[in-house]
Parts: structure tokens; sequence; C-alpha cells
């Protein structure tokens, strides 16, 4: 197993939704032992403290929740985490998903000055395709991959490098896309994987195949976990809960094919919401599902007593 130098980096942001909590994620994650179970696995790693937004003064906005503020965490963000590719293996524990906006940003950045393609696994119930214009909710968690892949209305956020290609994203997950984010994706090459394929041809077919592409071109590969990838039956600390999501035992599978190929090269750990979880067996199970990201196998996981 290749030892990493895992950089832990706390980004406490809240602005991309109304409901309260992701705040408190990156501290769960802390208590829950995420640095010890990575060390445990023979990693090396380096708690680098919470990041904070960038200087900013809030506006009003008719439809747009906190825009300004997730302009100054995206800011913030991909400073921090183009920083942290210096040091090691970024993992950023949120915090609310508007945070790939900056981190996958920041991912961007690295990969280009390492002349590497940057590829993106986004584990999720929902695509996150909007625009600040087509979102309904005014929630800018709902915009992240709009924003990195380019699309229109983003004016008021960081620049691009460039926009990354639809080819190097899958969305693995999906089961509440609203329609016009369906209308935007079925015009894109971006691999969509819902819960019925799952259910048809289970998890593996689709993962080996994304992972086939970026291995074939020494790719980076961003992996941006959503709680909400999860059954709420097995993960209830979201605000987004959606029925009928990934089982304990897919998580797993995901994480292990993930570690057995040896191409993560960042992670977000996105959506927990401590103020809704249940002894905190959410935070639990996402940092059992990062160990298995990083190295622990099936026969290896703790008995838990809850």
């Amino acid at each position: 197993m290749i030892q990493q130098n895992c950089i832990l980096v706390g980004a406490p942001m809240d602005s991309g939704k109304r409901s309260r909590g992701c705040l408190m994620g990156p501290d769960a994650y802390r208590t829950a032992g995420l640095a010890t179970a990575l060390t445990d696995l023979g990693h090396s790693v380096t708690d680098s403290g919470n990041v904070a937004p960038a200087p900013f003064t809030p506006g009003q906005h008719p439809k747009l929740y906190a825009l300004e503020e997730t302009v100054a965490w995206t800011q913030a963000l991909a400073d921090a985490a183009e920083a942290a590719f210096h040091e090691g293996l970024p993992i950023f524990m949120g915090g609310d998903h508007a945070l790939a906006s900056g981190t996958v940003l920041g991912a961007m950045r690295y990969a280009q000055a390492q002349n590497r393609p940057l590829f993106v696994l986004w584990l999720d119930a929902h695509s996150d395709f909007h625009t600040p214009e087509s979102t309904d909710s005014g929630n800018l968690h709902g915009t992240p991959l709009g924003y990195v892949t380019g699309r229109e209305g983003f004016d008021a956020f960081p620049n691009l490098p460039y926009a990354l290609p639809h080819d190097n994203i899958a969305i693995i997950g999906l089961r509440s896309v609203d329609a016009a984010e369906r209308a935007a994706l079925q015009k894109t090459t971006i691999q969509r994987v819902d819960m019925r394929e799952i259910d048809e041809t289970g998890i593996a077919t689709p993962l080996n195949a994304f992972l086939e592409k970026v291995a074939a071109v020494n790719g980076m590969l961003h992996v941006s976990l959503d709680v909400d990838f999860l059954d709420p039956s097995v993960a209830p600390a979201v605000g987004t809960t959606v029925p009928g999501g990934a089982t304990v035992r897919e998580g797993h599978l995901v994480m292990e094919m993930l570690h057995d190929s040896g191409l993560i090269t960042s992670m977000d750990l996105v959506e927990l919401n401590p103020f809704l979880d249940e002894r905190g067996r959410t935070a639990r199970l996402m940092v059992d599902l990062t160990a298995s990201a990083f190295g622990r196998r099936v026969f290896d996981r703790p008995t838990r007593a809850y």
C-alpha cells in the first residue's frame, strides 16, 4: 500500500443552503477519529486547521442565498486547496457541497500546473449542475458542477483556468435531479449513473469504466463524497435526505475500488450536519468509508456498538 501524506483541511462552510449545521462538520470528523483512522493505516496526517472565507460584504438578492459569502469561501478554499497539494493529498472536511466550487477550482489550477488532466468523481444523490439562474431554491450548494464546467451565470465567482471537460466527470448515485438540471445534463457527455442503473448492473461496472479513463491518461482524481450518496437509514445526518441511496456495502465497495486504483489525489467529505446525527453514527460511517478509500480492507472493519 502506498503511504500518503494526508492533509486534513477543515471547511466549516454553511452558506450553500439555508439550513444550518454543516459548519460543525470538520470538528465532527475530528471527534470521530479521522486522523487516527488514517495513521493506523500507516499514512502520515497533518491537520491544517480550518479555512476561513475571504473578506466579503453581504448583499441582497431576490433569489440567491449568501452569494457573497459563498464566493468568499470559493476564493479561500481554492487557494487552500492549491497550497495543500504541494504538501500531500488534501482531504477537505466540510461543510456543505458548495465548498467543492473552491476545492475543485484549486485542484484544476494544480493539475494544470502539473500538466495533468483532472477528473472528478461526484458521489451524490444530486447532480449539483444548476446555475445561479436555473436554481429554484437559490441554494448554491446545488451549483458547483455547473460552475467548474463553465456554465453561464457565475460572473461573481473566481475565473476558471479552463472549463472542466464533461468527459472528465462521473456522477454516481443520482436519484433527485431537477428538471432544469436534467435538460442541461442530457446535452453533455458527463457520465451519469442513477440508482436504477446501480440496481440493474451493480455499482462496480460504471465505476470501473470511469477509473479506466482516468488511468489511461495519468489523470488526477478528485473524489467528492456527499453524505446523501448513502441511504438516509444508515446516514441520517444530512439536510437533503433522499430515500433509496447506496448501502453501506456499496459505499465500502466504491471506496475499496478507489484505493485499489491508486488514483485518488484529493477528496471532499461534504454535507455532514452533526445537528441531525444519531449519536455520531453518520460521522463514524464517513470516517470508515474514508479509511476504506485509503487502504482498510473488508476484514479489517471495526465492530460498532451504537
